[in-house]
């Protein structure tokens, strides 16, 4: 099952142009140096508590596709980290989902703690509507509803709901590329009953 999900992943991607793997290595806000340690915590490989390790290898690497300059700076670029995301949780990839979380999110969630959230539901599917953009103060935010449903261990549906928030700065003289880039924000999840 997790090799055809995988299979249909790379197929997708190979059927819009796009490899499974990512051909810029520059860093991003995911592993900016605040937050390489942190991702780093647990060793690469090392499973996960509660966590399926053939589901948690890694593969295929879900990095978010490289896009144009002028694509990156817009919406595209916010709802690219945003499907990135998604795509890991529903390949119960939760580490390579976790890294692309804030620092402020990656305190509040070890990645044990985030992967324990996923870690006992089938069937997952993530949803992430179409958001909102704004901007303030020389940055750009953009702002989607998240759901995630799934089943239980007995075959009850569940359900988390919250939302993303993902922030760029737009170009500023001395802003970093890390901060150029769309990075997680804020990331709220609860559990609806």
């Amino acid at each position: 099952m997790k090799t055809t999900a995988a299979l249909a992943s790379a197929l997708a991607l190979a059927a819009c142009g796009q490899s499974g793997t990512r051909q810029d290595k520059q860093p991003d806000a995911a592993t900016s140096p605040a937050t390489e340690a942190t991702v780093n915590a647990v060793a690469p490989g090392a499973p996960l508590a509660g966590v399926n390790a053939a589901a948690a290898d890694g593969a295929p690497d879900l990095a978010p596709p490289p896009l144009t300059p002028e694509a990156e700076r817009g919406e595209k670029g916010a709802r690219n980290i945003l499907l990135s995301f998604t795509r890991a949780i529903e390949l119960r990839e939760y580490r390579q989902a976790w890294a692309l979380l804030s620092p402020a999110d990656q305190r509040k969630w070890s990645e044990a703690q985030f992967a324990a959230l996923f870690a006992d539901l089938g069937k997952t599917s993530v949803a992430v509507p179409t958001g909102t953009m704004e901007g303030a103060a020389g940055s750009s935010f953009y702002t989607a509803p998240v759901t995630i449903t799934g089943v239980d261990k007995d075959g009850r549906p569940v359900r988390l709901a919250g939302e993303a928030v993902l922030r760029r700065v737009n170009d500023v003289d001395g802003a970093t590329p890390a901060q150029l880039r769309w990075h997680f924000e804020r990331l709220t999840l609860d559990w609806v009953h």
